[in-house]
């Protein structure tokens, strides 16, 4: 498994640290950023749209409800801080394949 440092147990479920890229070509995460997982998404950064575009990417991919998503720093810049309710740390990182090879 990757270090854990980006990635956080919670009392309420699981904090990630994260570096997003809006206006890319299309969604994914590309890695480690320093010491935030890097998520690109296609919508701009205008009015919220890349915000609710990483919810739901992390929703589908992690698959929970995009209500348990929640970006609880970071809104208006690059860097967040997201609060991903109900999930440990551990299960995130399986259900996204974290390892050592792909970030």
């Amino acid at each position: 498994m990757v270090s854990d440092w980006y990635i956080k147990g919670t009392e309420d479920g699981t904090v990630l640290k994260v570096r997003l890229q809006p206006r890319a070509s299309k969604n994914e995460i590309t890695g480690l950023y320093g010491d935030a997982l890097k998520v690109r998404v296609t919508s701009p950064p205008v009015d919220g749209k890349a915000n609710k575009a990483l919810c739901s990417f992390l929703a589908k991919l992690l698959k929970v409800a995009a209500g348990q998503i929640v970006i609880t720093a970071g809104v208006t810049g690059r860097e967040k801080t997201v609060l991903i309710r109900g999930i440990s740390p551990a299960e995130i990182q399986a259900r996204l394949q974290l390892t050592d090879n792909s970030v």
